[in-house]
């Protein structure tokens, strides 16, 4: 550097040259403070050096800092966390500030208002919230209850002239009505009338009402009848247990679906499972599930209730252990039928109202019902010879009556008829069982006789025939008569002592008891 032209650009610098002002290595102009070694280890002076330091760099950041948040006695800050939730929460109460001088003037004195309270951001933990932050779902309108509870004076009006109002107001009638809305069943939905004056009629709330209780009782007993019985076409859950228990263990391989409904009773088709020890599973499985409700079993608990075999334990006070028993009754009806050779389903296993049985069809397709086939001349007669025997066999060696026999109980199936459907079979002791075997007559004799089998007798020959009795009479009357006799007899017998009638006579001799 040239110190000529530094001493003329500076002539008044002083009386020492003008390079040692201007150079940062030269001497200082100023002497500092001499202080000692325990000052210069002092916490405080260092804080009060650090802090000249921040004022001196940061003036802008320490005047923000010396808001409420920094200078507040309970906050540590010494956590940026901290911080910056402390600072969130203060940009979010001026941001719902702006919010709500927004909606104040937006709606003004307007009876219709718009709120801006799904876009507030007070966050959970802002305990400060002034008076006026409420939610205004709280303090809506309620368009069915009046600002100020009015209360209607003894004489029944308000008003005067002109101006009158009585307590049978059509305006203030209506209202009532929609407020007394909401004590209707949950269930029943009488949907949301928020920000609308609905005013209801006498008329069309009182039909509102009974439709609501009349809709209540329906559900109760829908729900009933769901869980606790067999409806069309299907089961109620515990049945479902039971049909899964039968698959999962291995007695079911699979079920396949219903291949037939009655009036008490729903059929299912399955294939049979493994062979057990003590049972042989047919390769295809009929499932009878009877249904649990009672509306079908009111009226013919006269086929069990005088049953020597089910009479203790028929009980009318406890209805549904009828279809249980039901369903026994045709276990042990079919097994008989088995034992003697008749065609009919073979037994498989019973499990409380379902009863599993050998399917009578092949490849998920059932037999065809005699009605539903048609025969020509000669499978007719045959198919009549072999009911004529089967009901023979049925009366004689079964000891029982099928008590429903019609061209609807029997099926056709490898040439051959195959009955079904016992369980509403009874024996002839029973007190209505001649009368039951005479309908039967009647309906085999009537669908032969149409189908043009000129062999087939009539109802009153072909009673005596299965039965063996000798009835001569000359009308049907007087015949029916005679049998109603024979069952008035057997049923004294029975009352006067304890015995049942074993069989009746064919030569009209008295009747042969067992002793």
């Amino acid at each position: 550097m040239d110190s000529v032209g530094v001493a003329a650009a500076a002539p008044d610098a002083g009386p020492g040259p003008a390079w040692q002002s201007k150079c940062p290595w030269g001497a200082p102009s100023t002497t500092s403070i001499s202080c000692s070694l325990a000052d210069v280890m002092s916490e405080q002076l260092a804080k009060e050096l650090q802090l000249e330091e921040e004022n001196a760099a940061f003036p802008e950041v320490v005047a923000a800092a010396e808001g409420p948040f920094i200078t507040g006695e309970n906050i540590d800050t010494s956590s940026d966390l901290m911080l910056a939730q402390m600072l969130q929460m203060e940009f979010d109460r001026e941001y719902d500030a702006q919010l709500r001088r927004e909606e104040k003037k937006i709606n003004g004195d307007s009876k219709v208002s718009i709120s801006f309270e799904n876009y507030r951001k007070v966050h959970p933990y802002d305990s400060d919230s002034s008076e006026d932050e409420v939610d205004w779902q709280d303090t809506r309108h309620d368009p069915y209850r009046a600002d100020k509870p009015t209360t209607t004076p003894r004489r029944g009006f308000i008003g005067k002239g002109k101006d009158i109002t009585t307590k049978h107001d059509e305006v203030v009638c209506g209202r009532k009505n929609t407020a007394r809305m909401e004590n209707f069943a949950p269930e029943f939905q009488v949907g949301d009338g928020i920000g609308m004056d609905l005013k209801l009629s006498n008329q069309v709330f009182n039909a509102l009402k009974q439709h609501a209780y009349s809709e209540e009782r329906r559900s109760a007993r829908l729900h009933e009848k769901k869980e606790h019985s067999t409806a069309e076409k299907a089961v109620d859950p515990k049945t479902r247990l039971l049909l899964y228990k039968m698959v999962n263990s291995g007695m079911l391989e699979t079920i396949t679906g219903c291949i037939s409904t009655g009036k008490e009773s729903v059929v299912f088709h399955a294939y049979g499972g493994n062979v057990t020890e003590d049972k042989v599973i047919p390769p295809e499985c009929a499932i009878k599930v009877f249904k649990t409700t009672l509306n079908e079993f009111k009226n013919r608990d006269k086929y069990i209730k005088d049953d020597y075999r089910f009479k203790d334990r028929f009980s009318k006070l406890n209805p549904r252990k009828i279809i249980r028993m039901w369903a026994e009754k045709e276990m042990h009806n079919l097994t008989r039928m088995q034992n003697a050779g008749i065609p009919c389903p073979q037994v498989v296993i019973l499990k409380k109202h379902v009863l599993v049985m050998s399917f009578i069809g092949q490849d998920q397709v059932p037999a065809p019902k005699l009605k539903d086939v048609t025969l020509n001349s000669e499978d007719m007669k045959k198919a009549y010879y072999q009911i004529l025997n089967m009901m023979q066999q049925l009366y004689r060696e079964c000891n029982l009556v099928h008590a429903d026999l019609s061209e609807y109980n029997m099926l056709w199936h490898d040439g051959k008829v195959w009955l079904i459907d016992v369980s509403q079979s009874v024996e002839p002791t029973h007190p209505h069982g001649l009368e039951f075997l005479f309908r039967d007559c009647r309906n085999v004799s009537q669908f032969f006789q149409k189908g043009g089998v000129a062999e087939a007798l009539n109802e009153r020959e072909l009673f005596n025939a299965v039965s063996g009795l000798n009835i001569t009479a000359d009308n049907e009357v007087d015949f029916q008569a005679e049998i109603e006799a024979l069952e008035k007899m057997n049923e004294d017998h029975v009352q006067n002592h304890g015995k049942k009638l074993s069989t009746f006579s064919s030569d009209g001799d008295p009747p042969i008891y067992d002793e």
